[in-house]
């Protein structure tokens, strides 16, 4: 029950979840729909990517109870009829999203290790931010609706009618999944694992 590391857990998933959104926004524009332009979503402004509910009260909850980590921004609305490629366009939307959390992570871990020397303090809020980016492609990678590798599903032709009964208990799959089960400490201890070898890359 650590207050001061649960909203400092927020603050960074919310500032790591600003790029993803973005990411999504971008590939799709660039797959040609132009539905994230329309809806304003072609930004890094935070407050165009908040879901109140997934990006700040449940992140914080779960922190706080120490059962794994919670949470996601505002859904990037994009129209596969739109795309080029279609569904598997929209996969790759999908993607565009926790690629661009790895590639955050490696950034921060180079911002990591080159401030260690002149200030501890903000390495270790670096280092912390790279893990929880880490923490946040996996998580995203889960194959169930509404995370992003649930779209590979629907790359691979899973019937929609079998992706559709998904959607509706993937919110309630994940938190049985979170709470009864160790996904959440796997997903943990694999982005620290990953948080090392990144950080180890720039020493």
């Amino acid at each position: 029950m650590n207050i001061e590391a649960a909203l400092l857990n927020v603050v960074l998933f919310w500032i790591l979840t600003t790029p993803h959104e973005y990411a999504h926004a971008w590939v799709a524009t660039k797959l040609g729909d132009d539905t994230p332009t329309l809806e304003g979503r072609v930004t890094l402004n935070p407050m165009a990517h908040v879901d109140w509910l997934g990006t700040v009260i449940l992140p914080a909850i779960t922190s706080l109870l120490g059962a794994g980590f919670l949470g996601w921004g505002r859904p990037v609305n994009c129209n596969p009829n739109r795309l080029r490629g279609g569904l598997k366009g929209l996969a790759v939307v999908a993607m565009a999203g926790p690629a661009s959390n790895v590639l955050f992570a490696l950034v921060l871990s180079a911002l990591a290790v080159g401030v260690y020397r002149f200030s501890p303090s903000l390495a270790t809020l670096a280092y912390n931010a790279v893990q929880l980016s880490l923490y946040l492609a996996i998580f995203n990678l889960l194959p169930v609706p509404p995370l992003d590798g649930s779209k590979l599903l629907l790359a691979l032709n899973v019937p929609p009618a079998v992706y559709l009964e998904l959607a509706r208990f993937g919110f309630l799959l994940l938190l049985v999944a979170m709470s009864a089960t160790n996904l959440g400490l796997w997903m943990h201890n694999w982005s620290v694992t990953g948080t090392d070898q990144m950080v180890n890359l720039f020493r």
